[in-house]
């Protein structure tokens, strides 16, 4: 086998394993912030946070699902420390960056 087709071979395995890595892991209480699409009702509003991962790993572009559910991965480890247990998305995602409102809903 030659070189080229080697290193072909190679990266056909390794970049859907690659595409397929987590970074981000959820933080203690991060599990019980709820996400929410529209403003909540009779919250209180604790702040925003902004967030940001790696879109892109060199010439390879990152799966969009992916960066999004690690964008609100890190957006709810963020709101235990505001005091908040719900985060709501303002915008979409931009060069790995998103900002998110975050909320104090429960008792």
């Amino acid at each position: 086998m030659r070189l080229p087709t080697l290193a072909a071979a190679i990266a056909t395995v390794a970049l859907p394993a690659l595409s397929a890595c987590t970074w981000v892991h959820m933080a203690p209480g991060a599990s019980a912030v709820r996400v929410v699409s529209a403003t909540p009702a009779n919250c209180q509003n604790r702040g925003e946070v902004e967030v940001s991962v790696k879109e892109r790993l060199g010439p390879y572009e990152r799966n969009p699902l992916r960066v999004r559910d690690e964008l609100e991965t890190l957006a709810r480890n963020e709101a235990p420390g505001l005091g908040g247990d719900t985060v709501q998305a303002l915008d979409g995602y931009e060069d790995g960056n998103q900002r998110y409102t975050v909320w104090r809903c429960g008792g």
